[in-house]
């Protein structure tokens, strides 16, 4: 409960201080702020290097204290986490204008056509303000510039983005595999649409 509290209070400060207001066809919109959500396990220079990297396309990131990730999500059968419960979880805040990307190192799964447990990369929502990535299932070597891209792709579907057809984008479909080398940077269309959204790229 104090932990709870804890974190709505640090949510409350950074919402006070962090939120701006863009200008789009003479409307005002207030922009999210990224909130990046560590859980226990996750090194912490993980968390620094995907940190750094969002704001390079997206400067208003938050980090939050690390906390356990919810029991309800532990799936005993697989020893893994289901990431749809931790999307459930991250969901719940009454934070407005905050987007939350949980970072983890443990096992995940979502269900994905008759496959009701497949292990997955990460998950968000499309459109919404929760989503998660697991180091996982990524390379050793390249665990970090990995992480980031997966990352960025679920804080894509976050801000409406689809699966892209083009394969040099950061919102390629994983199709089941892992195609972060492949991936280089958000295509045209991907970039005017989070241009929007008041991205710098």
């Amino acid at each position: 409960m104090f932990k709870n509290l804890k974190i709505a209070f640090l949510l409350t400060v950074y919402a006070s201080g962090l939120i701006y207001c863009i200008q789009k066809d003479h409307k005002t919109e207030a922009a999210i702020t990224i909130a990046i959500q560590p859980f226990t396990g996750i090194p912490e220079k993980d968390v620094v290097y995907v940190e750094q990297k969002i704001k390079s396309f997206y400067p208003k990131v938050v980090v939050l204290p690390k906390i356990n990730l919810p029991k309800q999500a532990y799936y005993k059968t697989r020893n893994r986490y289901r990431a749809d419960s931790i999307l459930v979880f991250l969901n719940q805040s009454k934070a407005h204008d905050f987007v939350f990307i949980g970072l983890t190192s443990k096992d995940i799964s979502a269900t994905k056509g008759i496959n009701n447990d497949f292990g997955v990369l990460g998950l968000g929502y499309c459109p919404g303000k929760a989503c998660v990535a697991s180091t996982f299932r990524l390379e050793k070597n390249t665990r970090q510039e990995q992480l980031f891209k997966v990352a960025i792709h679920e804080l894509g579907h976050t801000q409406g983005l689809p699966h892209c057809k083009q394969k040099h984008c950061f919102m390629r479909d994983a199709e089941g595999k892992n195609p972060t080398n492949e991936e280089k940077e958000f295509c045209k269309d991907c970039k005017k649409h989070l241009r929007g959204k008041g991205w710098k790229l």
